[in-house]
């Protein structure tokens, strides 16, 4: 019986033009995989830097596998800590100037661990509109009340707070890049309006880190801005898995003690910890790889806008969202630039509102002129 439940809801998704069907690709390098045979340029991953496949984030992980096996055994609170964890750990928070951070599995089970454990029944939340899905499922696992302010406006959030006292403690919780549509939050300006206002700031740096500031520490460093609590994803820009919660070492110790999502999972792989401690030392000392990027973003985007292409997002963006609107309409344009040799995800609700469909294009430092040059043209026939 249940089956045929589950056939129903795919059923109903598939004629929404919304089911997702798996593709097994086979990576070649950063940017280049076969699917079914055909080779493909890849610009829908995340790993912006090219980092997932440089060598050395593979010797390293070897390296740490021999000493300390692979996985951690059990929670880190119950097997007892690795070195590797704290010197990636340490590294993180050297690297962006605090005292301490803490390295959780996923940027998604930091955000559902962390929120809860920050507020409680007598707090409030105040939460951009286009936070991302980790995010929002935070702010419902905590018991406190949860305020969604228009996105990125200052102004709708200062009317929210007025007509939201009183409250015990409250928190402004943004992405630093917005996930689907590139664009970037005020951070100045929520910093300054939470330090009037006396309320804590929760930035999700997933989009930003390796690719904002010169040196890629973000678009809070970039701006002069420091977060109460920061999010730093280790499986975009550091190629590898994982992420990092960055803050005071009162906020580490206390997430160490009642982060459910911390507390009660497995510690990360060793090899993954290793690996993120190489892939941040590579940032700190070659910050040509966030140069690249930068060259090639602003490069994609004259490209689309020279042949009248309408994109959204910062310039600063590697995400590059061109909205489509119908589903079946981003689909057909994803299987069409498949065929042209790109893979380019079409990304429908409900990841994305209904009637905003688009294609997420995403560019990587590894991406050379010339295939820059050709996906801009593929776009143009696809449109």
């Amino acid at each position: 019986m249940t089956t045929q439940w589950f056939e129903a809801d795919l059923e109903e998704q598939r004629q929404l033009d919304r089911l997702r069907i798996p593709r097994t690709l086979h990576y070649r390098d950063t940017t280049h995989a076969t699917l079914d045979g055909r080779a493909l340029t890849v610009f829908c991953s995340n790993d912006y830097l090219g980092l997932r496949a440089d060598p050395r984030l593979r010797l390293a992980a070897d390296r740490a596998m021999q000493e300390d096996g692979v996985g951690s055994g059990a929670s880190r609170l119950v097997s007892g800590d690795l070195p590797t964890f704290v010197s990636a750990e340490q590294e993180f928070a050297s690297w962006l100037g605090v005292e301490a951070s803490l390295l959780l599995t996923s940027g998604f089970a930091a955000n559902v661990g962390v929120v809860p454990t920050l507020a409680g029944a007598d707090d409030l939340l105040f939460s951009d509109a286009l936070n991302h899905a980790s995010l929002v499922d935070g702010c419902r696992l905590s018991k406190a009340r949860t305020v969604v302010f228009e996105h990125a406006s200052v102004r709708a959030l200062e009317r929210a707070i007025a007509s939201a006292r009183p409250f015990r403690r409250g928190w402004v919780l943004t992405e630093s890049v917005f996930s689907m549509d590139g664009d970037v939050a005020p951070i100045a300006e929520l910093r300054a309006l939470c330090d009037r206002e006396g309320l804590g700031l929760y930035v999700d740096e997933a989009h930003g880190i390796g690719v904002f500031d010169d040196s890629g520490r973000g678009v809070c460093a970039a701006v002069g801005v420091r977060a109460d609590v920061l999010i730093g994803t280790a499986g975009k820009s550091l190629g590898c898995a994982g992420a990092f919660v960055a803050g005071a070492r009162p906020l580490r110790s206390w997430l160490w003690n009642r982060c459910r999502s911390f507390v009660f999972s497995t510690g990360a792989s060793v090899a993954n910890a290793a690996s993120v401690r190489e892939g941040i030392r590579i940032l700190r000392s070659e910050p040509q790889h966030v140069s690249a990027l930068r060259s090639n973003t602003l490069r994609l985007r004259e490209a689309l806008r020279s042949r009248g292409i309408e994109v959204l997002g910062d310039p600063r963006s590697p995400i590059v969202p061109i909205v489509l609107g119908d589903e079946r309409r981003a689909v057909r344009a994803s299987e069409v630039l498949l065929e042209e040799g790109f893979f380019v995800s079409a990304i429908r609700p409900p990841t994305v509102p209904r009637g905003t469909s688009r294609l997420r294009v995403t560019v990587s430092a590894k991406h050379t002129g010339d295939e820059i040059d050709a996906l801009a043209a593929a776009l143009e026939r696809v449109r």
